[in-house]
């Protein structure tokens, strides 16, 4: 299973390009941002690739980083999420924007990407809350990190109410560091509990 490409940019299209290695040509299909990051033809490059094997094809689909091609893997395990719907999702929207969605239950920002209509959205951010574990609060987690003194101290408290509410781990502390990472440098305790509670219901379910 090919797994990585490397080699020379010799042709592209709207949603493919052709990586030359060792002069075999290899189609490769990708999302609107990994195509705009390419370079120039007759440039080499590499790519992260997902070998999708069938009975009457093989397909290429190549992503500038391992981070985009992780969500892509992911967002095939949803019903009705194809390749080529899953593509469509990373051209509008980056792995940051795809996990802000998925945390805030946002299936709007979803359904800006064509094939993608409000129930196959509210699907997609259900089935992944539960299932993306790292790749969802990578970025907020990061901003996290960096909290120190009483915001640390707030941010880990908030993360411990939530489990005890029955929240997993990662999908609690993914949503208190959005809430910290929106609330500013000095969130306060009872502001990113609620801050969270609304990532993880949403706004209509936390005011019912």
């Amino acid at each position: 299973m090919i797994a990585k490409l490397t080699g020379l940019i010799d042709s592209q299209g709207e949603d493919w390009v052709v990586i030359d290695v060792g002069g075999v040509g290899y189609m490769v299909f990708c999302s609107g941002r990994t195509l705009s990051s390419l370079p120039p033809t007759g440039t080499r490059f590499g790519l992260s690739i997902d070998t999708h094997v069938r009975e009457d094809h093989i397909h290429l689909y190549g992503f500038a980083d391992d981070v985009e091609r992780d969500w892509f893997r992911l967002l095939t395990t949803v019903q009705g999420v194809g390749a080529r719907v899953a593509l469509a999702i990373l051209t509008v929207l980056s792995p940051d924007n795809l996990a802000d969605a998925v945390i805030s239950q946002d299936r709007t920002m979803l359904t800006r990407a064509p094939g993608v209509g409000p129930k196959l959205g509210q699907r997609i951010v259900n089935e992944l809350k539960d299932r993306a574990g790292d790749l969802t609060v990578v970025r907020p987690a990061a901003f996290a990190a960096s909290a120190e003194g009483s915001a640390a101290v707030a941010i880990s408290e908030a993360t411990s109410a939530l489990i005890n509410l029955g929240y997993q781990r990662a999908e609690a502390y993914g949503a208190v560091a959005e809430a910290a990472r929106r609330l500013g440098e000095e969130p306060a305790l009872d502001d990113l509990i609620r801050g969270g509670l609304r990532a993880l219901k949403g706004p209509r379910e936390l005011n019912a």
